[in-house]
């Protein structure tokens, strides 16, 4: 048998010798020259379209109002030449179906004419309106194999822009995608409902409270987690290929013990694929704005400033597709699943959320005296009893395969939903629940023991890097997303279980103040109420204590730990009616996420357990056999035993393992298909991977088939 080589790629030797990457960019004009370059902005739009045409499509956008054809017509033909002025020979309506990825239909703005020549052509019903066959993607049901037809429709709140290829580039219009019969079949349809019907409630609310404004929009900044690997070694494992994580894969000596990787130095390869990866981000707009080492080796994280949350949900997707088109030109492979190495953190996706007015005031912000500021108290107070009440649909918008080998790992937040308010915000909830008094914590300075170094400005309260739902300042960290997820649905959960509570908080605020009392009487009464209503979802302590599983149970909250546990949240009544009552999701729109997302649970198992089948029997069982093989040679007796019995539990293991996943249950519903797969399926890949493990321990290392952990997560 050949010896695996363990020599880096060609982009990898190439930089360990010149220090920089086949087909180098420059980089010297990232920033501020580059920042929207490739985008159809409003300073774009404003220099390109006549000035009547600019303020009409303004004036449709900030009102919400359609746009005539007369005036798609003119913004069409002012995109259609900016985009060829950038390279742009084709167009496509860029959308986000129920897959978690983005779709996209390349079409030429050319049209031949009779005389052997083409002119270009883009019209107002282009842009608006395209129809993909909407039977070839995930529907849950909504549509069949005959029932192909689908919309997409221009989102003109979402900016276009050009995506850049050696060889040209690409118009991308934002669009939704919906049903031939009018149903959402894609992410952005809801998450924009979700954005109006929480508008329309905590505006109802500011008029209660005396503030102007016009529309509340939320906002989304996320900090997305990624792992960079030698693009050869990923070639070489099928598993990374066909499900983004190693199914097999002993715990190397050294991990993440010794605390060096976070924030540690950026190597120089990653960083150079960072810095292009950001450049290509400024183009596209995204507000990219953080970059550090991640606590595993070879984990990094890169985020965004906060955005409109239609927006910041388009530039995610954009962040996950440059990052992995980047690493491939530094001989990297970007993974974005959730636990791609055992034993080793995992990676996650921090959703930072808050509501703020088009004036531009955050209404999650508390101020330098929260305790007066009864605006602050109000919303904050919404989304404590939201969460609450809505915790195990939280829980089940973030499920996938995935996040069942991450959630609860001590690396994650748990599968218990709990929001942490810090000590500051805790004490003053508690001193108006009790009325005793004022709940004000002093400033305070940090001093540091010399006076080389200034004193430092102390926060009223600690962070919890432990809570799964954290208020961190101005706005509410979502920490238990996935790496690989879309934000639109977290999101749009999120928005709408707000606007339930903003609006039951506005009805008893109304009957407060009609009763004859004042303002702050009255906001102060509500949020009593609702705080002492929904303070057990309150916890500061540590989430990854066993103390904390068992405390949670007692104060009622839910512990969904797998998908199975938690998908069916999605059709509880109180999920219906709340989604149904804010025109966000129909009943039927509704089962179809719940359809798909078991659905790829189910499929997702089912293609790691025919990859752990296969290289389990392919590959770590020949290796096996051929170390044995040796050791008979070798007359090593000592060793014989002990391979030879792994040799045979994995025989037995693969073949168990390959019977439970060809003996799937039959007309079963799929959530019974998604719990044979968790409670068969998933076992039977654990005990194979345990014995092929224990075998890569003792097999010789010049025939094991698998680059190993070691080889694969310290790159330099």
């Amino acid at each position: 048998m050949p010896i695996r080589t363990r020599q880096p790629n060609v982009n990898a030797a190439q930089w360990s010798a010149n220090g920089s990457a086949l087909g180098a960019v420059d980089l010297t004009q990232a920033g501020a020259h580059v920042f929207g370059l490739n985008v159809f902005s409003e300073a774009v739009q404003r220099q390109r379209l006549p000035k009547d045409i600019f303020k009409r499509l303004q004036h449709a956008l900030d009102t919400g109002e359609g746009l005539d054809g007369q005036l798609a017509d003119a913004v069409a033909v002012a995109m259609k030449d900016w985009a060829q002025e950038k390279g742009a020979t084709h167009f496509t309506h860029w959308f986000q179906p129920l897959t978690g990825l983005t779709a996209e239909k390349h079409d030429s703005f050319y049209s031949p004419q009779g005389d052997g020549t083409a002119i270009a052509e883009f019209s107002g019903k282009e842009l608006i309106q395209g129809e993909p066959d909407a039977s070839s993607f995930p529907t849950g049901g909504i549509r069949a194999t005959f029932e192909a037809r689908g919309y997409t429709a221009w989102d003109p709140t979402s900016p276009a822009f050009i995506l850049e290829n050696p060889n040209g580039a690409l118009l991308c219009i934002p669009t939704a995608f919906a049903s031939w019969t009018g149903e959402a079949l894609d992410h952005k349809i809801p998450l924009l409902r979700s954005m109006d019907a929480l508008s329309r409630s905590a505006m109802r609310a500011l008029k209660l409270l005396g503030v102007e404004a016009t529309r509340v929009f939320t906002t989304v900044g996320p900090e997305q987690e990624y792992f960079l690997i030698d693009e050869q070694y990923y070639y070489e494992r099928a598993d990374l290929v066909n499900t983004g994580r190693t199914l097999f894969g002993a715990k190397p000596p050294k991990g993440h013990e010794l605390d060096d990787h976070y924030f540690g130095s950026i190597p120089q390869r990653i960083l150079a694929c960072m810095l292009e990866s950001e450049q290509e981000l400024q183009k596209l707009g995204v507000p990219v704005k953080t970059r550090h080492n991640e606590v595993a080796p070879n984990q990094y994280e890169i985020a965004p400033v906060f955005e409109n949350s239609n927006v910041g949900c388009d530039h995610q997707q954009l962040t996950m597709q440059v990052m992995q088109n980047v690493a491939r030109k530094y001989g990297l492979i970007c993974l974005l699943h959730e636990k791609p190495f055992a034993g080793v953190n995992g990676s996650g996706k921090h959703n930072n959320w808050s509501m703020g007015t088009d004036t531009g005031h955050n209404l999650l912000e508390p101020g330098d005296t929260p305790q007066g500021n009864l605006q602050f108290l109000f919303f904050c107070t919404a989304v404590i009893q939201a969460v609450n009440k809505h915790q195990a649909l939280l829980r089940a918008s973030v499920a996938n395969a995935g996040q069942d080998h991450r959630l609860g790992a001590n690396e994650a937040p748990p599968a218990i939903i709990s929001i942490f308010l810090g000590s500051e915000l805790e004490k003053l909830f508690d001193s108006i629940v009790s009325g005793n008094g004022d709940g004000t914590t002093p400033k305070q300075m940090l001093e540091l023991g010399t006076t080389m170094l200034p004193p430092l400005p102390m926060h009223g309260g600690d962070r919890n890097r432990t809570s799964p739902f954290a208020f961190t300042g101005n706005k509410f960290e979502f920490r238990a997303l996935g790496s690989s997820m879309s934000l639109a649905l977290p999101n749009t959960v999120l928005n709408t279980i707000v606007a339930e509570a903003i609006d039951d908080l506005a009805s008893r605020l109304e009957s407060a103040v009609g009763a004859g009392g004042s303002l702050q009487d009255a906001v102060l009464s509500v949020v009593r109420d609702s705080y002492s209503a929904n303070r057990q979802i309150i916890f500061g302590g540590d989430n990854y204590a066993d103390e904390w599983y068992a405390e949670a149970e007692r104060r009622g909250l839910f512990n969904l730990r797998t998908t199975p546990e938690a998908l069916p949240w999605l059709l509880e009544d109180q999920t219906v009616r709340a989604f149904e009552n804010y025109s966000v999701l129909s009943r039927r729109e509704l089962e179809s996420r719940f359809e798909v997302m078991a659905e790829q649970y189910v499929t997702k198992i089912n293609i790691e357990a025919e990859t752990a089948a296969d290289i389990a029997r392919t590959q770590i069982l020949p290796a096996a056999t051929r170390h044995l093989a040796e050791l008979h040679k070798a007359g090593n007796e000592a060793l014989i035993g002990e391979c030879s019995e792994a040799v045979e539990e994995l025989v037995f293991a693969v073949r168990k393992l390959e019977g439970v996943n060809e003996e799937h249950p039959q007309d079963v519903e799929v959530l019974e298909h998604a719990k044979y797969m968790r409670d068969q399926v998933v076992p039977a890949m654990e005990a194979v991977r345990d014995i092929a493990d224990r075998l890569e321990r003792i097999v010789a290392d010049d025939l094991w088939p698998l680059p190993k952990y070691w080889e694969m997560l310290f790159i330099k």
